[in-house]
Parts: structure tokens; sequence; C-alpha cells
């Protein structure tokens, strides 16, 4: 089993902010193998740049990786990218791509609290 972190549950779990999670994220996270989109890095990195995250993304990068066994997805881009083109939900590049690499490995889990992703990606858990 497979599970990705959305960017707000991966800075969220950085922090060890994660106390509002259901039992379902919390069976998720003890089974599966705990992966991270590329794309969240770079909105990591632009939300530490307008002050809206406190870590710039390779600092989180470094402590979800070494601390919390959640590593960076690895699939080629051109297959997300493929994949992300059927997610015309929305026009937020982030979102898409994000929802598209979990479908690409699988249709694995995300963990998100996003709602819109919930509505639209039947394997989001929170």
């Amino acid at each position: 089993m497979i599970a990705y972190f959305d960017t707000q549950a991966l800075v969220w779990l950085a922090q060890g902010s994660l106390d509002q999670i259901s039992p379902r994220v919390n069976r998720a996270m003890q089974q599966a193998e705990l992966l991270f989109s590329p794309i969240v890095l770079l909105e990591i990195e632009y939300l530490y740049e307008i002050k809206r995250c406190k870590r710039p993304a390779r600092d989180i990068q470094t402590k979800v990786e070494h601390e919390l066994g959640v590593r960076l997805c690895d699939l080629p881009f051109s297959t997300i990218a493929e994949a992300a083109l059927d997610e015309k939900w929305t026009r937020d590049p982030f979102d898409r791509l994000i929802v598209a690499n979990a479908k690409a490995n699988g249709f694995a889990w995300l963990i998100s609290a996003d709602t819109t992703i919930a509505r639209h990606y039947p394997r989001t858990v929170w």
C-alpha cells in the first residue's frame, strides 16, 4: 500500500501537528509506504517565499525523510504530467499534479485535509 502526503499535510507532519487526523489516516500511516510528490516541494518553497510557511522546502524534506521515513516519489515527471491532463476539476497546477502523482502510482491513497481534492479524488483520506 502506498500513501502520499499533500502539501499542507506534509508541512503539518514536519511540524508534528497531525493531532486532528482520523483513525483511518493513522492506519494508513502505519501500514503504507509514505511518499510525497516533487511538486509538493515546489509548493512548499512558494509558500515559504510568500511567508505562509515558516521553513524552506529543503528543511522540511530533510526532516520528513530522515526523521520520519517519508520518501520523495521518483516516478518520472512525464508520467505524472500525462496523468494530470485528465484532472480538469481545478486550475491549481499544484493540486492537479499532486492528485495525478497519486493516481499514476497505482491509484494510491492521498493524505489531505483539502475538501476540494477529496470531492474529486476518492482515495483521499483525512
